[in-house]
């Protein structure tokens, strides 16, 4: 780091582009009674060296959290003191937050809190450093709080106590998590605080882990109703100079939630820390997990940059080898008595080709039995390998191929190897509004049935309502389990497989012309080839 050119800004002088904590009184001393809120007690009292907490909005925790902040930096090490670092979603979070411990070191430790902003040095992944402005407040005990970026580079190598605020809207917020659990090591503690951004957020993830005790985190739940009932309009009254009544209150609370209007789901999201299935989701879990079921395999296949250089054999007997150890026991093992469709959404880089194939039963059930999932894989490969399912696939009606972009090339390679049974499809907003409704409802009527596998139930709640049509928004991402970037590719190649079914088809089988008996008045053999049957020009290798 840069030594700091000091601003020497009195907290009663901070300008406007830098806020003072919500603008609190001046005379504010947090650890008198009847400050801090039960919720806001109950956080800072919770000692653990992993915590989170899902928030409602306005609820108190980061004033809460920055004061526990200021107390820890302002201690000599031997009573606990330490560094703290906060890591805002925003670089005008982090302003605030600052503001928040240049006034708290004031009033609770006596101390003229000098804000000063800085220049971080800032590592970065290829081994380069730049610099960033932060802000920080140093302590007569040595230690400094500090507001960083929300890079997660910036946070590896430090030591303390790290907070991450609003740590669902972060760009990378795994990442973040991942850089500061090495702190753990030397006694430092970790604090992660936000409102819910989504089921598929990292950091309801995160949440979902620590209900199940697979990380260690101890989980905190405010909402928006429970600081009203520890007081917070009681704050907002203190705040404006107003009387408080109960019927003020509730006045207050119901405007606040009827601003919301119709968006019921937002609503609960950001005051009631209930994650939302997504604005606007196709499915909800519940319908979806009621369709998954065990024993049809996901397999992946991921090649490194290097395999695309290799030459053309060596790549054809490895893609061979692969298909035949993994893709032949599970082609093999299909019903020939069945029905096949089979789907496919294509990329080439960044997301996956996905190919589902689904079997007909006798109750018109649609069933996966297999999805091959394919990264990082040359086109000459992906043609080899979905000729290789395609070609073994039993009473193989109809196959629906994505079309749109680089993946008309093996569209247009399936479809003149397959004629009639491959529909190319280019993705329009026709093709969603007039097929994607179905695919949908197969999991109301639950006459589908996939893999039970998380990256197939993440892919599914990622279809959304995008202006009136039923799709993955176009620049939607989330890790996968696998930890690589998904666009919803399985639901994609799962609702042309769907439209594969619902297409006509005429089944194509070699049916072997049997051999006749040759007689002294029909000898086959004594003809010219031209006058012979079919099945004696055949036997005889004419055609």
């Amino acid at each position: 780091m840069t030594n700091a050119p000091v601003l020497s800004r009195d907290p009663e002088e901070l300008p406007a582009d830098l806020p003072r904590g919500g603008d609190i009184p001046a005379d504010l001393d947090p650890l008198a009674e009847g400050i801090l809120m039960e919720h806001q007690k109950s956080w800072l009292e919770d000692l653990s060296d992993l915590k989170v907490c899902e928030k409602g909005r306005r609820t108190g925790i980061t004033f809460a959290e920055m004061l526990g902040c200021t107390l820890i930096a302002a201690a000599k090490r031997s009573a606990g003191g330490q560094n703290c670092f906060y890591i805002g979603d925003t670089k005008d979070k982090g302003r605030e937050a600052i503001g928040y411990v240049a006034h708290f070191a004031k009033v609770v430790a006596g101390e003229l809190g000098q804000v000063e902003e800085f220049l971080f040095e800032d590592q970065q992944p290829d081994g380069k450093t730049k610099q960033i402005a932060a802000y920080r407040v140093r302590f007569a005990s040595g230690f400094r709080v500090e507001a960083l970026s929300s890079n997660p580079a910036n946070i590896r190598g430090l030591q303390g106590t790290v907070v991450i605020d609003e740590a669902a809207f972060h760009r990378d917020v795994r990442e973040v998590i991942d850089a500061v659990n090495a702190l753990l090591i030397w006694g430092g503690k970790v604090r992660v605080i936000s409102t819910h951004n989504g089921h598929l957020n990292p950091f309801n993830e995160l949440i979902r882990e620590a209900q199940a005790g697979k990380n260690g985190f101890k989980v905190h739940t405010y909402t928006f109703g429970d600081a009203v009932l520890n007081g917070l309009f009681n704050k907002v009254c203190l705040m404006k100079g107003d009387a408080w009544s109960q019927e003020a209150q509730d006045a207050w609370e119901a405007q606040i939630r009827s601003s919301y209007g119709a968006r019921d789901a937002a609503m609960k999201q950001e005051l009631d820390a209930i994650p939302s299935e997504m604005a606007g989701a196709a499915l909800t879990r519940v319908q979806i997990e009621a369709c998954l079921v065990k024993g049809a395999p996901f397999l992946r296949w991921h090649q490194p940059d290097a395999f695309k250089n290799a030459p053309e054999e060596q790549r054809k007997a490895e893609t061979l080898a692969w298909c035949e150890e993994h893709l032949k026991p599970v082609l093999d093992s299909l019903d020939p008595k069945r029905r096949h469709n089979l789907g496919e959404d294509f990329a080439r880089s960044g997301d996956a080709t996905d190919i589902v194939i689904m079997e007909e039963g006798e109750d018109l059930r649609q069933r996966c039995k297999l999805i091959v999932e394919m990264r990082n894989i040359p086109f000459g490969q992906q043609k080899q390998v979905f000729f290789y399912i395609a070609d073994r696939l039993p009473r193989f009606m109809k196959g629906a191929v994505d079309k749109t972009g680089n993946g008309a090339y093996l569209a247009e390679e399936a479809a003149m190897r397959y004629g009639s049974r491959i529909e190319e499809v280019s993705f329009s907003r026709e093709w969603y509004a007039s097929e994607m409704p179905s695919y949908i409802e197969a999991f109301t009527d639950r006459t589908i049935e996939l893999p039970r596998h998380a990256d197939v139930l993440a892919d599914h709640q990622a279809l959304q309502f995008v202006d009136g049509i039923i799709r993955v928004p176009r620049d939607f991402r989330f890790k996968g389990s696998d930890g690589l970037d998904r666009h919803g590719d399985s639901a994609v190649a799962g609702a042309l497989a769907w439209y594969a079914s619902r297409q006509t088809g005429t089944e194509i089988a070699y049916q072997p012309v049997t051999e006749r008996q040759d007689g002294p008045e029909d000898r086959d053999n004594d003809r010219p080839w031209w006058r012979q049957p079919l099945g004696a020009r055949l036997r005889g290798g004419v055609f």
